[in-house]
């Protein structure tokens, strides 16, 4: 009989996880707590909290106002930082790219809305954008309409398709639906719901070399690679809090070869030096701890969790039924696992998992237009996490059936 895949990856790791857990110091700090919610923030390593204390303590000034020691030491941090996260983004091209800094994901995804897809758009023209994702990849493409038709441009904001079967985009029909008109996609890397790889690369072999594909990778960076080398997409836009980083910072890569520059709009002002700091310090600890074995480790202990509750009849798993068994020949879910009790409403279950020490969100998770808003619950794992706290959650799971 072959060996579970799940259960030799755990094996294989353990080794490798049990320092890096050691590193987090609010999980060492409060281990009767189990920390299940990092698709909404992301805890902090030791050496991402001092950064921050270094750089605060030792050359905190602003970027780009001064010319003094710590001005220039600040001015050269950010610029630094737009190079690491080229490097952590795989860059071909880092020459012809740009980085720009924002408050998070909805920002960035914003901003793109705002000051650069206009300038793309024309009367008559059409673009793609997920209506069934996180608000904050369907809202900022709508505002872009209103903004146009005020200018007397009319467009045509078509939805992208998904296969009712797994929740993965379908590109049969994204196939069917576009033509000559279609000039923008937007898509999402890891659904925050239903927690699989969307198949990003097959958009691009339906939609062509031309068209500009934007990604929100706000639950895919620092829980699997990401190399721009390899999927061709011209936005990548993800937020600093879940990537091991502080609250209030988050980026724009844009690939800078498909349509105008990107150029955010209005002046500058003061950019989160701390948080940016922090950022850098994050992306270095991600590379260190190395991202393809965090994704096969929140991959194992995510495997672990849906094939627990496919054996408890209670509890109905959103998203893609197949991928639940064991010996799932459909690829497993990236951290994140979304379920619904029979009985107990959401919020109700939230809080009797926090009275066992389980920390879990239970709402609507933000779901775009078209998504399923009732609430539910979601767990998210990263790699401070363990399979003896995903069989702790069983446990307690079983014991309100």
């Amino acid at each position: 009989m072959a060996a579970d895949p799940t259960e030799a990856a755990i094996a294989e790791l353990a080794a490798w996880q049990r320092p890096l857990r050691a590193q987090f110091p609010i999980i060492q700090a409060q281990p009767d707590l189990v920390y299940l919610d990092s698709a909404a923030t992301s805890q902090k390593p030791q050496a991402v909290l001092d950064a921050v204390h270094t750089y605060l303590t030792t050359s905190n000034a602003n970027a780009g106002r001064g010319s003094y020691p710590w001005a220039n030491t600040t001015t050269a941090m950010v610029e630094e930082a737009r190079d690491r996260i080229r490097r952590f983004l795989g860059d071909p091209e880092p020459e012809r790219s740009s980085v720009h800094f924002t408050s998070g994901a909805t920002e960035g995804l914003r901003t793109v809305a705002r000051d650069w897809l206009p300038a793309l758009l024309a009367d008559g023209d059409e673009i793609v954008v997920p209506f069934a994702d996180h608000e904050a990849n369907l809202s900022p493409w709508l505002e872009a309409r209103e903004l146009l038709a005020r200018q007397g441009v009319r467009i045509t904001v078509r939805e992208l398709p998904y296969q009712a079967s797994s929740g993965d985009y379908d590109p049969a029909a994204l196939a069917a639906l576009t033509g000559p008109r279609t000039r923008f996609v937007a898509a999402t890397h890891v659904h925050h719901v239903h927690g699989v790889d969307m198949n990003v690369h097959r958009i691009r072999e339906v939609v062509g070399p031309e068209v500009p594909i934007c990604l929100d990778a706000a639950q895919s960076i620092g829980h699997l690679p990401l190399s721009t080398a390899e999927l061709d997409v011209d936005f990548v836009v993800f937020s600093g809090h879940k990537t091991l980083a502080l609250p209030g910072t988050g980026a724009v890569w844009a690939r800078e070869r498909r349509g105008p520059a990107f150029r955010p709009g209005g002046w500058d002002g003061t950019p989160n030096t701390a948080g940016i700091a922090s950022l850098t310090a994050a992306l270095d600890w991600l590379d260190a701890a190395g991202t393809d074995r965090i994704e096969r480790w929140t991959t194992a202990l995510t495997a672990r969790l849906t094939d627990g509750l496919s054996r408890l009849p209670a509890y109905d798993v959103i998203g893609c039924r197949a991928s639940l068994a064991a010996d799932s020949q459909v690829q497993r879910r990236c951290s994140l696992v979304t379920f619904r009790h029979r009985e107990i409403p959401p919020h109700e279950l939230g809080f009797i998992l926090f009275s066992h020490g389980f920390m879990v969100r239970s709402d609507g998770h933000c779901q775009a237009g078209a998504g399923v808003k009732d609430a539910s619950v979601r767990v998210s794992l990263h790699v401070y996490n363990t399979p003896e706290e995903v069989e702790g959650l069983l446990t307690a799971l079983a014991n309100l059936q």
